[in-house]
C-alpha cells in the first residue's frame, strides 16, 4: 500500500472511530490536507475495498473499516498519543490511597480506567492466599462458632461453622491459641499445610476434638478464585441499537462472570508482551458482540509467572469498549494505569 493510500485509511478510520458513521469521499477531501479530488479519493477507496480493508454498509452510503482493515490500522497506522498531566494526576489520585487494601486499590483503578476510557474497565487479580495477621474461634449459640480472619491488610472475613455437641469452651480457646502459634503471618496456604502435617504425624497437644475444631475451621477457607473486578458495563450499551446487539452484550456479561473466562484472560496477560488490543471476533469471547478488548499483564518485582520479556506478572488490567475504540487513547491509559497499579503493590 502506498503512502497515499495509508494516509486516506488512518483518515477514514479516524473519522469513523470519532463519529461512528461511514465516510465518504467528499468528507476525506475536506479533511485531508492535499488536492485529491473527491473522484481520485473514490478511486482509492474503491482498492482499499477490494483489498477488504474497508466496506460500503449501502450503495450509496460512504465507506466503513472491516476488522481486517482496522487491525491494519492497529498495527502500522495507530499514532499512540501521550497522556495529560490531567489524565496521569487521575490515574494516580484514584489508585495512590495507601491507608486501603489492595483489593480497595484495584477497584478504584477500575473505576479510573472507566471513567477515562468511557469503557468498561477491568482488573484481573490471581488467587492470593492471604497473609494471617490475627484468627479466632467465636462461640455464637447453637453449636456453631464464627471463625474470624484479620488479614495483613486488615480486611475482616467470618466463617461459620459446626461445632461438636457438647464441646466445652475451653475447646475453643485451645484451638485459637494452636492457630495463632502457628500462623501470625504466615501465608494461609502455609499454615493448612504446616498444621494437616502436624495432625497427620499426631505431633500435637491438642485432644480430638480440638483438633477437629481446627481442621473445620480451616476448611471454611477454600481455595481462592481469580477475581475479575469490572466496573463501567453501561459504556458498552450506549452503542446498542437493536435488540440482538442488547442479547450479544449480555451473553458476554454473562460469559465474564465464569472463571473459566477470567482464567484465559489471565493467561493471556501473562504469556504476552505489552499491550495487546483484540478487535471483534479476533478473540472467541467477543464474536458477534461488536467489541473490542485492550490488555496488558500487571507487573510485580516477584511471582511464579513471568512473560517473554521476563517480568513477572501478578495480574492484568485493560478496556472493554466498541469496535470503533481510540485505540490511540486507550492504549496509553492501559499501559499507565497498569504500571501506577504495578508500582503501588510492588
Amino acid at each position: 500500500m502506498n503512502s497515499r493510500a495509508q494516509h486516506i485509511l488512518r483518515q477514514l478510520i479516524d473519522t469513523y472511530l470519532a463519529t461512528g458513521e461511514p465516510v465518504g469521499s467528499r468528507t476525506l477531501s475536506r479533511l485531508i490536507e492535499t488536492s485529491l479530488s473527491p473522484a481520485t479519493i473514490r478511486n482509492i477507496m474503491a482498492d482499499l475495498e477490494e483489498a477488504g480493508l474497508l466496506f460500503a454498509p449501502h450503495t450509496s452510503a460512504g465507506r466503513l473499516p472491516t476488522a481486517a482493515g482496522l487491525r491494519f490500522f492497529v498495527d502500522t497506522l495507530l499514532e499512540r498519543r501521550e497522556l495529560t498531566s490531567d489524565e496521569q494526576q487521575t490515574i494516580q489520585a484514584h489508585c495512590d490511597i495507601k491507608q486501603h487494601s489492595t483489593p480497595h486499590i484495584l477497584d478504584q483503578a477500575t473505576r479510573a480506567l472507566s471513567g477515562l476510557s468511557a469503557c468498561a474497565g477491568f482488573v484481573l487479580a490471581p488467587a492470593i492466599s492471604p497473609t494471617i495477621k490475627h484468627i479466632e474461634f467465636v462461640p455464637i449459640g447453637g453449636a456453631r462458632a464464627l471463625v474470624v480472619m484479620v488479614d495483613s491488610d486488615d480486611q475482616v472475613e467470618n466463617r461459620v461453622i459446626a461445632l461438636p455437641l457438647g464441646l466445652p469452651p475451653s475447646a475453643l480457646t485451645q484451638a485459637t491459641n494452636y492457630l495463632t502459634a502457628r500462623s501470625t503471618g504466615k501465608n494461609l496456604d502455609d499454615v493448612k499445610a504446616q498444621i494437616h502435617m502436624e495432625l497427620q504425624a499426631g505431633k500435637t497437644e491438642l485432644d480430638e476434638i480440638a483438633a477437629r475444631v481446627v481442621t473445620t475451621g480451616l476448611a471454611a477457607w477454600n481455595e481462592g478464585h481469580n477475581q475479575l473486578i469490572l466496573r463501567g458495563q453501561a459504556h458498552l450499551l450506549n452503542d446498542v441499537r437493536a435488540i440482538t446487539d442488547l442479547e450479544r452484550i449480555q451473553k458476554l456479561f454473562g460469559l465474564l462472570e465464569q472463571q473459566e473466562t477470567v482464567l484465559r484472560l489471565l493467561e493471556m496477560a501473562q504469556s504476552a508482551q505489552g499491550v495487546q488490543i483484540f478487535i471483534g471476533s479476533e478473540h472467541e469471547l467477543f464474536s458477534g458482540t461488536g467489541c473490542s478488548m485492550v490488555i496488558t499483564g500487571v507487573p510485580s518485582i516477584a511471582g511464579p509467572n513471568q512473560n517473554r520479556s521476563g517480568a513477572n506478572i501478578m495480574g492484568a488490567i485493560g478496556v472493554i469498549g466498541p469496535t470503533r475504540l481510540n485505540y490511540g487513547r486507550i492504549v496509553p491509559l492501559v499501559d499507565y494505569t497498569a504500571a501506577v497499579v504495578a508500582k503501588l503493590l510492588g
